[in-house]
């Protein structure tokens, strides 16, 4: 058992040449919460990031696991494969965490504890509490933008839509129809969060300090955003068929 909650957690980190920061993250992950399971979907890196997982491994194969995939095949299926894995071995809460630390791992008890009160728990930059650190102007307002975007479209009030340090109960999954999923990048957040909506789960925000990757080089692309920009109605045209 976790020892912040009644739930068996796991926290997924998809991987793709994270070497300089995999094992860092980790054991962040585990100063956190020490019997804390650890999943990496690791997309066929380059660099030795599943060397690093593998050697870990010798030292702590009750608590972290490896899913290998032939090639960069993307975050949403990283996340699909990833949360499959760890469904059918009957964890009840599941976190989703990049590898490069903009996502802080002392905020994983916070979460997981509060999935005792919500299907979802997600990690919110944009409530009170929240906010983002070394980003410019433009970024800032490219993500805030995304999110009122989706909202307005979607007809959901959560203000973090975009955001992926989210913690989810297995039962929300479930509901959620993962195999169907066919977003990536923002719009993979966005759907999930959208379908746990029209599922009737209760999301809630929990604020979270959202830093740029200290090592590493950005995975975000001007394709990733303009996907999500024409997913969001995808998706708002695909609920009104079903409604």
């Amino acid at each position: 058992m976790s020892e912040t909650s009644k739930f068996q957690a796991i926290v997924v980190i998809p991987t793709y040449n994270e070497a300089m920061n995999i094992e860092g993250i980790i054991r962040a992950a585990w100063a956190a919460m020490p019997k804390l399971h650890v999943l990496v979907v690791d997309d066929n890196s380059k660099d030795g990031t599943a060397d690093i997982i593998r050697r870990m491994q010798s030292e702590h194969p009750e608590k972290l696991f490896l899913l290998s995939r032939a090639g960069k095949l993307g975050l949403g299926t990283a996340y699909i494969a990833g949360f499959n894995w760890a469904l059918e071995r009957k964890y009840s809460a599941l976190v989703e965490m990049d590898a490069d630390f903009s996502h802080d791992p002392k905020e994983l008890p916070s979460l997981i504890r509060s999935l005792q009160d919500a299907d979802v728990v997600i990690g919110s930059r944009y409530v009170v509490g929240g906010s983002t650190e070394n980003w410019n102007f433009f970024r800032k307002l490219i993500s805030r933008a995304g999110s009122f975007y989706a909202r307005s479209i979607l007809g959901m009030t959560i203000n973090d839509l975009t955001g992926g340090f989210n913690a989810w109960t297995a039962e929300s999954l479930h509901k959620i129809g993962l195999n169907t999923i066919r977003s990536e990048g923002y719009s993979f957040q966005i759907e999930l969060k959208y379908r746990a909506f029209l599922a009737g789960c209760k999301l809630i925000e929990h604020p979270i300090v959202f830093s740029e990757r200290r090592e590493g080089q950005s995975k975000m692309s001007s394709k990733i955003v303009f996907e999500a920009l024409l997913r969001v109605w995808s998706l708002r045209f695909q609920s009104n068929r079903k409604s």
